[in-house]
């Protein structure tokens, strides 16, 4: 009867073998990604888009063309708004190409739910009325405006009384030579949130307007 021997490895031979093995894939994953890093995008991510060339356009596309017998439109300048307001919000001046307009709020002008001027008042509007004979003006518009507080027929009636009062102070340093556009309101046309008071005491106001320059 003939045996067969097996031969084992020593523990400590087993150990080295397992040991290089490792090594050698923990060499090979490292290389692996270092691979992977270098393929990598050359520009940072997210500005890959910076390095597509633009579209080039064919200058003659005949959709690019004006049409036979087609002209441009006369060159216009834009309407440039500059607005200046006080600290308190009382007095804003709004300065366009072609207008000036100055809004006074109620508060400054008359007591509350009244159309009576107030002693203050009358410097206020005579500032108003040497800037409309700086310009030249002879259309000069005078509008009321209210907050949404009490009934809408209410404040069509106090802001057009308040307007008219603003105008009587007006006329009186302008003469007869301005001719007036006067108009009442109410609570339309606000230009702040009338759920605040703050914005409410924004939306009651008059508001001034005229040419520069005397231009119609």
């Amino acid at each position: 009867m003939t045996r067969t021997r097996t031969r084992r490895t020593p523990p400590r031979l087993a150990g080295s073998a397992i040991a290089a093995a490792l090594l050698m894939a923990s060499v090979t994953v490292l290389g692996a990604s270092n691979a992977v890093a270098d393929d990598g995008p050359s520009v940072p991510p997210g500005t890959e888009a910076a390095s597509v060339p633009p579209v080039k356009l064919d200058p003659s596309d005949p959709d690019l063309k004006m049409p036979e017998g087609g002209t441009l439109a006369p060159a216009k300048v834009l309407d440039i708004v500059q607005v200046v307001e006080d600290m308190g919000g009382e007095e804003r001046r709004e300065d366009s190409n072609a207008d000036i307009k100055f809004a006074l709020q109620a508060e400054v002008l008359f007591g509350k739910d009244s159309a009576k001027l107030s002693s203050a008042a009358n410097s206020r509007i005579a500032a108003i009325a040497a800037e409309i004979k700086k310009q030249n003006a002879t259309k000069v518009r005078v509008f009321g405006f209210t907050d949404n507080l009490g009934t809408a027929a209410h404040g069509d009636v106090l802001s057009k009384q308040r307007a008219n009062a603003v105008q009587s102070v007006l006329v009186k340093d302008l003469g007869s030579n301005v001719t007036f556009d006067i108009r009442g309101y109410g609570e339309q046309y606000p230009i702040a949130n009338n759920s605040t008071e703050e914005g409410r005491k924004k939306n009651r106001r008059v508001e001034v307007s005229f040419p520069r320059g005397g231009s119609s």
